[in-house]
């Protein structure tokens, strides 16, 4: 069976065991410093429930997981004193991870200011550093396992071998050389006609914040859910949604707009063609406003690029 046939067909694999010591050892490397003496360690994370798998569906490899994950962590105060504290997620997935609302930081009882000062330090770093190694789980499961679920596409060692010389005719000499065909004249492709697609959105983020979350190849997966190379640079390469859509940062200004090629992997996009994708971010005192604007979208596609857009 083709390896392309063989990936199109659903899969999936179990690895909650996995994930469970993945979480106990990436989250206990979170090491918070503080500008003064203070510093707080993560030092268990406990699964309390949920499950985790890898899929395959169409070529494409998928991460589906929902758990709820407990972590407690150490600090010294700038007094010296010595506290614990422990964070309880609900909910880690794709969809929700800390919705920053909750108050996820349980106190021990002490009151001195030092002590007060290493738990506000806590609720405000703490959440940011599960968030970056949230981000990292589904690369981590496609790195450790995708390849348990995907054919290779490369070439049997055990097929047929090609012939050693050329064939010989019946009477025993060389049979005739065939001159190869001759090359056909180069053929001028007709001009592709294209359209626009304009899509905006409003988020409860800061633009700076919403501007790494679309360039940094470590935050990008947690809205992907594949793996992404992205260096947010202008004149290089970016790959998202696991090679899916591919590209070339042409300029960003951080938190106000990136502008860059967009072409799909896939049959039905034009070969060799690129459409090009602004994103403009206008923040306002508790929102921003995002705008995404594709534009040399081949006509015909349009509907289907917008439900891209969408998701994106």
């Amino acid at each position: 069976m083709p390896n392309t046939t063989a990936n199109w067909h659903w899969k999936n694999k179990t690895i909650t065991p996995w994930a469970k010591t993945w979480f106990q050892e990436e989250l206990t490397k979170i090491v918070i410093q503080g500008d003064g003496e203070e510093k707080i360690k993560v030092t268990s994370a406990s699964w309390i429930e949920g499950d985790v798998e890898l899929g395959q569906r169409k070529s494409k490899l998928i991460t589906i997981y929902d758990c709820k994950i407990s972590v407690e962590w150490t600090g010294t105060a700038s007094d010296g004193t010595e506290v614990t504290g422990k964070v309880t997620i609900p909910e880690v997935s794709h969809e929700i991870t800390l919705d920053r609302l909750s108050d996820y930081i349980a106190k021990d009882g002490s009151t001195s200011p030092a002590v007060t000062a290493l738990y506000a330090l806590a609720k405000e770093r703490l959440p940011a550093a599960l968030e970056v190694k949230f981000a990292e789980f589904p690369v981590a499961i496609i790195e450790k396992h995708g390849k348990d679920l995907t054919v290779s596409g490369e070439p049997s060692r055990t097929g047929t071998p090609a012939p050693t010389s050329a064939p010989v005719a019946a009477s025993g000499s060389a049979a005739p050389l065939v001159p190869a065909p001759a090359k056909p004249a180069g053929v001028t492709k007709p001009a592709l006609n294209t359209s626009k697609i304009v899509k905006e959105a409003t988020f409860m983020a800061a633009a700076d914040d919403l501007f790494g979350l679309l360039t940094d190849a470590q935050r990008i997966p947690s809205w992907t859910r594949a793996p992404a190379e992205s260096v947010a640079k202008a004149d290089t390469p970016y790959s998202l949604f696991g090679g899916g859509v591919k590209g070339r940062y042409l300029s960003l200004t951080p938190g106000k707009e990136i502008v860059q090629t967009w072409a799909l992997t896939s049959p039905t996009w034009p070969s060799e063609h690129e459409a090009t994708l602004t994103t403009t971010f206008e923040q306002s005192s508790d929102s921003t406003k995002v705008t995404f604007a594709l534009a040399g979208v081949p006509k015909g596609m349009e509907d289907e690029l917008e439900r891209n857009i969408d998701g994106y």
